[in-house]
């Protein structure tokens, strides 16, 4: 029999916010986080907007010597998984710390550190290189990190699966605990990716919107005049707990983990399958998972990029798997709000989705105002709703095809 796990604790940092209550707040308001890049000067770029994160102070959360030597995505981590603990009660002692790992995700680990020693290389500086270099790049390191910092000595995994990354770790998490493998798991996704070469990047490959005037109208999942993604950066982190374990502690309990789906379009390195056959796969994998049908979803967190092609495949796929139902499920997309935290973005939104149990509150997908006669669903247009959730479906899906899917419900089930 497979054993049950649970969400005990939650941490997010947004462009909304620092903390899950500024940020729920805001969502649930329909502000936006997006504004001009002030991390660099973009003037000479396409894009010249993002998802920054305002006002964190790393020494908030860590020593000064351990900001020198880490780099801003290990940083948010950090930051976030402090901010989980402290919600769930969870300390590692003698006793535990064998039995308790971390599984934090990211897309693209230190780039922001590559660049900086990069650009020292080119200018002759070699020998002004950071012995800390490599430890700041390497992706595995935040996961790595916060093992470390809070005594986390059980099972360290470090997914690198782009936009799936966050919710990837997530199921993969929920999978070790079911396995009997630890007792509880740190886990989720950050990133840190607003930098001038990634910018550079995004901007050849043209999938990032150019509302640079109206910045917090640029992302706008669903909509007819939706004309790309906008980049962000944070951190979004779970506490994962085996049931028994969580309630002998007399945990918190937000939700129960029933199911996790993970596959691939095996289609194109960007663009996904327009018919949505991979993710209503993928969907259909997490509802035999968690041995529910698809009638039990009362809402679903897209993972709505605001890209043409995403999300109406999306769409295709959610109409796949919910058939007539389909029209009738709620759906919001958080990245109109907070944009698209790449491999974070799967674990901040599986906190939104959590909440949204506990609160009974959907957020809204802002900036849907002329729909789109190929998506057509009810994305929950601009103004939150009140709404008893059970359960819900949290997608994601990546560059190169890969998607993943979580179901999380009420606990205790009513």
């Amino acid at each position: 029999m497979k054993r049950r796990v649970v969400v005990t604790g939650l941490g997010a940092i947004t462009p909304l916010g620092i903390g899950v209550e500024k940020n729920w707040q805001s969502l649930c308001q329909g502000k936006s986080g997006i504004s001009m890049i002030t991390r660099f000067d973009a003037t000479d770029f396409g894009t010249r907007i993002a998802g920054e994160v305002k006002d964190f102070n790393p020494q908030d959360f860590m020593g000064r010597k351990l900001v020198q030597r880490t780099d801003r995505f290990i940083q948010f981590a950090l930051a976030a998984t402090q901010i989980a603990l402290d919600d769930s009660g969870l300390t590692t002692n003698p006793s535990n710390t064998d039995r308790v790992g971390v599984a934090i995700g990211t897309a693209l680990g230190g780039i922001e550190s590559l660049g900086k020693n990069h650009r020292l290389l080119l200018e002759g500086a070699r020998h002004q290189i950071s012995p800390f270099f490599i430890p700041c790049f390497l992706a595995n390191m935040a996961s790595c990190q916060v093992a470390m910092q809070f005594g986390a000595k059980g099972p360290n995994i470090c997914p690198v699966t782009a936009c799936a990354a966050g919710t990837q770790a997530i199921g993969d998490a929920f999978r070790i605990i079911q396995r009997g493998e630890a007792e509880a798991m740190i886990t989720g996704g950050t990133e840190a990716d607003i930098t001038p070469i990634i910018l550079a990047g995004l901007d050849a490959l043209r999938v990032m919107s150019t509302r640079n005037e109206k910045p917090e109208k640029a992302s706008r999942p669903f909509d007819k005049d939706r004309d790309g993604f906008v980049i962000s950066e944070g951190s979004g982190v779970i506490i994962l707990e085996e049931l028994e374990f969580a309630l002998s502690r007399g945990a918190k309990i937000f939700a129960e983990v029933l199911g996790y789906g993970l596959n691939s379009d095996a289609y194109h390195i960007t663009s996904p399958d327009l018919e949505g056959k991979g993710v209503s796969g993928c969907i259909r994998m997490a509802l035999n998972d968690a041995n529910i049908s698809a009638d039990n979803i009362d809402y679903i967190n897209a993972h709505g990029t605001s890209t043409y092609l995403g999300d109406l495949s999306e769409t295709r796929a959610i109409k796949r798997v919910f058939r007539e139902r389909a029209s009738n499920i709620p759906i919001s997309a958080n990245k109109s709000m907070i944009g698209h935290l790449w491999g974070a973005a799967g674990a901040v939104e599986a906190v939104f989705g959590i909440l949204t149990i506990t609160q009974g509150i959907i957020p809204p997908t802002i900036n849907y105002e002329t729909p789109d006669p190929e998506c057509d669903l009810g994305y929950v247009p601009n103004v939150a709703k009140k709404a008893k959730v059970r359960v819900v479906l949290s997608n994601s899906f990546a560059f190169g095809g890969i998607n993943a899917v979580l179901v999380f419900s009420q606990f205790p089930p009513q």
